[in-house]
């Protein structure tokens, strides 16, 4: 007898590896329809977040939901956590953002007409090399996160507790380490 695969199974199955959220882009890539979708959202077996982003309520929720939220948000496959976000995500600082800062592509125009409170896009081009996972969220590398908070501003006790903490935990090392160090002293000499 052959297993019977719902249209909220397939979308399930996505959202599990994203913190419960699923893009509709996604949805019709697994095979759900539009109409499926609309039909799962009325009848509450699906949460519509924002417009084109749903949220499976059969996935446990967790603390990273906001960060998968603010990522999947933009649209773009590119999107990653990034600035103050993503230095305290891998737990090298202090710092206490008070917005999720995502990085998009420099030629990525937000489409809508607002973004989101607590929401900060930044729009720069990443190589591979700079983005990783963690929690299963795309982020950029301690090293990476470090070169962009030196680039906006993030105030140097921080930066200086990041690469010390980076350099301690192995996340950040050898010339990598010394170069984001040279920068730093750089920043204000």
């Amino acid at each position: 007898m052959q297993e019977v695969v719902t249209d909220l199974d397939r979308l399930r199955e996505v959202a599990l590896d994203q913190h419960g959220f699923v893009r509709a882009s996604q949805a019709l890539d697994a095979g759900v329809s539009e109409a499926s979708l609309g039909m799962l959202a009325r009848r509450d077996r699906l949460e519509r977040v924002a417009r084109g982003l749903y949220r499976v309520p059969q996935v446990p929720a967790t603390r990273f939901d906001p960060y998968m939220k603010a990522v999947l948000w933009t649209g773009f496959p590119e999107a990653c956590l990034s600035h103050d976000s993503a230095l305290d995500a891998w737990e090298i600082s202090d710092i206490n953002p008070g917005h999720v800062h995502v990085t998009v592509g420099s030629a990525r125009r937000i489409r809508r007409r607002t973004v989101p409170d607590g929401y900060v896009i930044h729009r720069q081009d990443l190589t591979p090399e700079e983005v990783t996972w963690w929690e299963s969220i795309p982020t950029v590398t301690p090293a990476t996160a470090i070169r962009q908070c030196l680039e906006t501003g993030v105030p140097t006790y921080l930066i200086r507790q990041a690469l010390e903490r980076a350099g301690r935990t192995g996340l950040v090392r050898g010339l990598e380490l010394e170069r984001l160090t040279g920068l730093m002293e750089d920043r204000y000499a």
